[in-house]
C-alpha cells in the first residue's frame, strides 16, 4: 500500500471521528432544551395545582365574609322587626330574615364542600412540589454533565483537527483535492476497501486486471471505476501470521 493511500485511510478515520464529535456537540444543546421543557411541564403542573388551591381558599374566605355580612344584616333586621308597627311590616322583616338565613346555609354548605375539595388539592400541591424539586435536581445534574461532555468533546475535536491539518500537509494537494471532492459527493466516505474483487462501498465487481494492479500497487492512489471512490486493498493475513507458535518438541 502506497504512503499516500495510508494517509488517505487515516484522514478518513479522522474525519469520521470529527464528524461524530461535531454531531454530538450539536445534539447536546437540543438535549438540554428537551430536559428543560420537561422541567417546564413539572413547573406548570405545580403552578396549576397551587392556583387551584389558592382559588379554593379565596372562595372560602369570600363565603365566610358573605356569611358575616348576612349575619349582621339579620341582626339589623331583627332590631328593626321589633319596632314594626303593622303585621305586614313584621312579616316583611321576617321574610327577609329567612332569605338571609337561607343564603347563610347555602354559603356554609359550599364552604364544607370546598373544605373537602381542599384536602386532595393540598396533597396535589405537596406532590407537585416534591416532583418539581426532584426534577430540578435531575435537570441540573444532566445540564452539568452535558456541559462537561461538551467541553471534553470540544477539546477532543480541537486535537483531532490539529492532527488533520498535519496529515493534510503531508498528503499533498492533488490527492487531498480528490479526497474532498469524493467525500462531498458520497457524504463522508471517500475511500473504500476492495474485498473479493469488489468495491465494498458500491458493491460492484472490479475488472480482474484493475484488481490485480490495485493489489500490487505500491505507489499513488487508484479509484473505483464505478463509484469513483479511492480504493485500497488489505491483503489477508497468512496462516503463519495468525497461528500460535508450535510447542517446543523437547518440552
Amino acid at each position: 500500500m502506497s504512503p499516500e493511500l495510508k494517509l488517505v485511510i487515516h484522514l478518513q478515520d479522522l474525519d469520521s471521528k470529527i464528524g461524530e464529535l461535531q454531531k454530538e456537540i450539536g445534539a447536546l444543546p437540543k438535549h438540554i432544551a428537551a430536559i428543560e421543557r420537561t422541567l417546564e411541564g413539572h413547573t406548570r403542573k405545580w403552578e396549576a395545582d397551587k392556583a387551584a388551591l389558592s382559588a379554593n381558599v379565596r372562595e372560602r374566605k369570600s363565603l365566610e365574609a358573605d356569611i358575616q355580612a348576612q349575619e349582621q344584616k339579620v341582626s339589623r333586621l331583627r332590631d328593626q322587626m321589633m319596632s314594626a308597627k303593622t303585621n305586614e311590616q313584621y312579616r316583611a322583616f321576617q321574610k327577609e330574615i329567612e332569605f338571609c338565613q337561607g343564603e347563610i346555609r347555602k354559603a356554609e354548605d359550599r364552604i364544607l364542600s370546598l373544605m373537602e375539595e381542599s384536602e386532595p388539592l393540598e396533597a396535589n400541591v405537596k406532590a407537585a412540589e416534591k416532583s418539581l424539586k426532584e426534577e430540578r435536581e435531575r435537570v441540573e445534574a444532566e445540564k452539568k454533565a452535558a456541559l462537561r461532555r461538551t467541553a471534553e468533546d470540544k477539546k477532543a475535536l480541537e486535537e483531532l483537527q490539529g492532527q488533520r491539518e498535519t496529515l493534510v500537509r503531508d498528503l499533498g494537494p492533488r490527492v487531498y483535492a480528490a479526497y474532498e471532492r469524493i467525500r462531498a459527493k458520497w457524504k463522508g466516505q471517500a475511500a473504500a476497501e476492495a474485498v473479493d474483487g469488489r468495491c465494498s462501498a458500491c458493491h460492484l465487481a472490479l475488472r480482474p486486471q484493475f484488481f490485480q494492479e490495485l493489489r500490487c500497487s505500491q505507489e499513488g492512489v487508484m479509484f473505483c471505476e464505478s463509484c469513483g471512490r479511492i480504493l485500497y486493498y488489505n491483503p489477508p493475513e497468512s496462516f503463519e501470521d495468525v497461528a500460535p507458535a508450535p510447542a517446543d518438541s523437547a518440552a
